[in-house]
C-alpha cells in the first residue's frame, strides 16, 4: 500500500512501527502485545481459527467472515480484499494480541479521487474491552487523513451495537444521522448510524494533543 505506514507518529499515540519475524511491517500499538499488521491471503489458516473462536460473537451486526467457514473460504475472503487493495478500493489489517491474530480494521469504498472512504472492525470476544480497534483506528485514518487525502472518513454502525458507536465517538466522530431499517442481518432489520470524521478536524484534534 502507497505511503503505509505513516511517516509520523502523534505524541498522543502509541504506536510506532518495525519489522515482525516476517519482514513486513508491524505496528506496535503499546505496551501490552498489541500489533496491526498486513492481513493476507497466505494468513488464511490463522484467520479461519480466529474466526472459528468468535464467529457468533463477530456475526452478531455484521457478516463479516460467516461464510469462510473452511479454509478455502477464509483464503477467498482475504484474496477479496487483496484484489480490492491493488484496485486501491479497499484495505484488509490484522489486529494481533501477544502473537495471536484477534481482530481487524479495514477501509471500504475508498475513493481517493473523491477523498471518501469508510472504515470498519471486527474483533473476537477475549480482545475485547482493552482498546485496541480505537488505537489501530487512529492509525488507518492517519494514513487515510495525511497519506492519501482522504477527506471525510465514514462510520457505519447498527445502532444496537454500542461498542461500535462508542467507537465512533472515541474517534471525534460526529453522527449524520440514522438510516432506519436499512441493514437486514439474521432475519432483523437494523436502523444505520452513520457517523463521520473530516480531515480538518481530524487535524484539529491531533494539534490539541
Amino acid at each position: 500500500m502507497r505511503g503505509w505506514p505513516p511517516p509520523r507518529t502523534p505524541k498522543w499515540r502509541t504506536c510506532w512501527p518495525r519489522r515482525n519475524d516476517s519482514g513486513m511491517y508491524a505496528i506496535r500499538l503499546g505496551d501490552d502485545g498489541a500489533e496491526l499488521r498486513p492481513l493476507e491471503p497466505w494468513h488464511a489458516e490463522e484467520f479461519l481459527a480466529h474466526l472459528d473462536r468468535g464467529r457468533e460473537f463477530i456475526n452478531q451486526y455484521i457478516p463479516f467472515g460467516s461464510k469462510a467457514t473452511d479454509l478455502a473460504g477464509a483464503r477467498e475472503v482475504l484474496q477479496r480484499y487483496a484484489g480490492w487493495r491493488a484496485e486501491d478500493t479497499a484495505s484488509l489489517h490484522g489486529l494481533w494480541l501477544d502473537g495471536t491474530l484477534v481482530g481487524g480494521v479495514l477501509t471500504l469504498h475508498f475513493d481517493a479521487g473523491n477523498g471518501t472512504c469508510e472504515v470498519g472492525c471486527w474483533l473476537e470476544p477475549a480482545a475485547t474491552g482493552r482498546g485496541l480497534v480505537t488505537r489501530a483506528m487512529r492509525v488507518l485514518i492517519d494514513w487515510a487523513v495525511e497519506q492519501r487525502g482522504i477527506h471525510r472518513v465514514e462510520w457505519v454502525a447498527a445502532a444496537g451495537n454500542v461498542p461500535s458507536v462508542n467507537t465512533a465517538r472515541r474517534l471525534g466522530m460526529t453522527r449524520d444521522g440514522v438510516r432506519r431499517a436499512a441493514h437486514l442481518h439474521h432475519g432483523v432489520r437494523h436502523d444505520l448510524e452513520v457517523w463521520s470524521v473530516l480531515a480538518p478536524e481530524w487535524r484539529a484534534a491531533h494539534n490539541d494533543h
